[in-house]
């Protein structure tokens, strides 16, 4: 059967064009199902572990630790104030390391030949009582402590040759179960583009004139051959591939550009293992009390080693990390901290001014510094940066007679309140002299 048509029927052109569009389409398709796939298994490997062996919550456990333990004691062999912890569930039960903590005390005072063997070897120290720790808790603990004492364990079989083919395939497995998910859905879609072909093909020759009988004859890889040629040779497409590539490399050039200088998210490793976490966090030592220059001047200024000695003249003495400082003390040598926030020698910056008269926050600038483990620079610190802050941020003027004229003159011409762009915050002279 012939279907009657026009030599210059849309619907007869349409077709050719179709193949191009159809092939785009299905390319979107692609790269989108690629990048749905590729979130998902992003989200798969950042999946919160399982609870560790013995019953205990060994994540829950590692917080219950650091809060708790670790001023006293380390998860490994390594003696602070107290013993290490590693191995304790092996010199001891559950049952006896719960009532230790519950109250050691009473451990040593019912005569348990362990506990007063400990309490005699560290001198009598008495331990803190932790009633308000569950039995859960503690379990969390040293599934905690045995996950950290075992971790290195990993590497010491590496030597045996058996550990790292178990780890690999571990490792692995997601990755290449993605990769085969990714390569059979590829797979599809490409059927489904031979398949939307065909389908083009019969109807473009029935339209035309043909039958379906001869529109199916011939080699499926010939006609996808040419169609894909077909594709490649129109003109609309080469020259939105050429645009597009073009854009992306201005893109990339550009960010690139506004990058230079910024260290955003630096966190260098510092030669001491310092926590602002456990001293400005946990301890709540004030800023001020280290970085005693941030009242008084331009910088904030580094502590020196005899500020840290204040506390840790008699506080975990024997802590590998505390003897760097005592090694510092003794052979007069500053310890070489490394800076971290670093404005360029352009730009002129007065922590005193900030603080003293702005009243601002240390975590205005420096981001939530009582709960990093690491120190890092959270803001970009760039000049823009800076520029909104002046245009956001009211002055503080209450109580300051300097201020009483400027707030009169700005409250005659504006109902808003002062900001520092209003007394020449955005001068270039006094950031730049």
């Amino acid at each position: 059967m012939k279907i009657p048509f026009r030599e210059d029927s849309k619907f007869c052109s349409f077709f050719p064009s179709s193949k191009s569009f159809l092939a785009i389409i299905v390319a979107i398709l692609l790269s989108t199902c690629s990048l749905s796939w590729a979130q998902d298994s992003t989200a798969a490997a950042g999946a919160a572990p399982a609870a560790a062996a013995g019953g205990g919550d060994a994540a829950k456990g590692e917080t219950l630790f650091k809060n708790n333990c670790a001023q006293c004691h380390a998860p490994t062999d390594e003696r602070i104030v107290g013993p290490g912890l590693k191995g304790a569930t092996t010199r001891n039960s559950i049952e006896w390391i719960t009532k230790w903590v519950h109250n050691s005390q009473a451990v040593i005072a019912s005569g348990d030949p362990y506990a007063v063997k400990i309490y005699n070897e560290y001198s009598k120290a008495q331990m803190t009582a932790f009633p308000n720790l569950t039995a859960d808790d503690i379990k969390g603990i040293f599934a905690y402590v045995d996950k950290a004492g075992a971790a290195p364990a990993p590497a010491a079989a590496a030597a045996g040759g058996a550990a790292p083919a178990a780890g690999a395939a571990q490792s692995g497995g997601p990755s290449d179960l993605f990769m085969i998910v990714l390569v059979a859905l590829v797979v599809v879609m490409l059927l489904v583009l031979g398949v939307l072909l065909v389908i083009v093909t019969i109807l473009s020759k029935a339209v035309s004139g043909g039958d379906a009988e001869t529109a199916t004859k011939g080699d499926f890889m010939s006609r996808l051959g040419n169609s894909l040629k077909g594709i490649a040779g129109d003109p609309a497409i080469r020259s939105a591939t050429i645009w597009i590539f073009i854009l992306l490399v201005m893109k990339v050039t550009i960010d690139g550009a506004y990058s230079v200088g910024v260290q955003q998210g630096y966190a260098p490793k510092q030669p001491i293992s310092f926590s602002h976490k456990l001293h400005a966090g946990e301890y709540k030592i004030d800023c001020n009390y280290c970085h005693t220059g941030v009242n008084r001047g331009k910088s904030a200024h580094i502590p020196s080693a005899n500020i840290c000695m204040n506390c840790h003249g008699v506080i975990k003495k024997e802590s590998p990390e505390i003897q760097k400082i005592y090694t510092s003390i003794e052979n007069n040598t500053p310890i070489e901290w490394v800076r971290v926030h670093n404005l360029p020698d352009l730009a002129y910056f007065n922590h005193s001014q900030h603080v003293n008269v702005a009243g601002l926050e240390c975590e205005n600038c420096h981001g939530d510094i009582a709960k990093m483990e690491v120190i890092q620079q959270r803001s970009s610190l760039t000049m823009g940066w800076c520029i909104d802050c002046h245009r956001k941020t009211d002055v503080n003027t209450k109580g300051n007679e300097y201020y009483d004229k400027m707030v009169q003159l700005h409250a005659s011409d504006s109902k808003e309140a002062l900001k520092v762009a209003d007394i020449g915050g955005l001068e270039c002279s006094k950031c730049h002299y």
